[in-house]
């Protein structure tokens, strides 16, 4: 059918279910790995996770704050991950998990041997997502600040 013969009522149809679908699938959630930077000043952040093989990091995603940013697309592979992140005053969120780091954007594959592979050896704190979780998203927040 050429678009010159196309009724006024196949044409409200179409535009009808077009709207529905948009609204209906649209708004819904996204299985995704997201962080949140609820801190006074922009942050910089660095994910370690699992891919199944072995162990990835990568960094850096800089956050504004009030910024969100997802870290990782998709329903989540594994029930830990690990964070770090810094800020512009040099305030850090860190822990006792030791990932390989370096200075400029980077994607690390492994977590051994950081120092003789010309890495840095950076302490990241842990996220337990729980077993069945498909998405999550991590909220920092400033050290003087109650948690949101």
């Amino acid at each position: 059918m050429s678009p010159r013969f196309l009724s006024p009522r196949f044409l409200f149809l179409k535009l009808a279910s077009t709207l529905f679908a948009l609204i209906a699938f649209g708004g819904a959630a996204h299985a995704d790995f997201r962080l949140c930077n609820n801190a006074t000043t922009r942050v910089s952040v660095s994910l370690s996770y699992t891919d199944g093989s072995g162990w990835v990091t990568e960094g850096w995603w800089n956050l504004k704050s009030g910024g969100c940013e997802v870290l990782l697309r998709g329903a989540l592979a594994a029930q830990f991950y690990y964070v770090y992140a810094m800020d512009e005053r040099g305030g850090e969120w860190k822990g006792k998990a030791f990932m390989c780091t370096r200075d400029r954007e980077f994607r690390i594959e492994g977590r051994e041997n950081c120092l003789v592979r010309g890495f840095d050896r950076t302490g990241f704190f842990e996220i337990d997502t729980g077993k069945d979780a498909k998405n999550w998203t991590v909220q920092l927040t400033d050290a003087n600040q109650p948690p949101k």
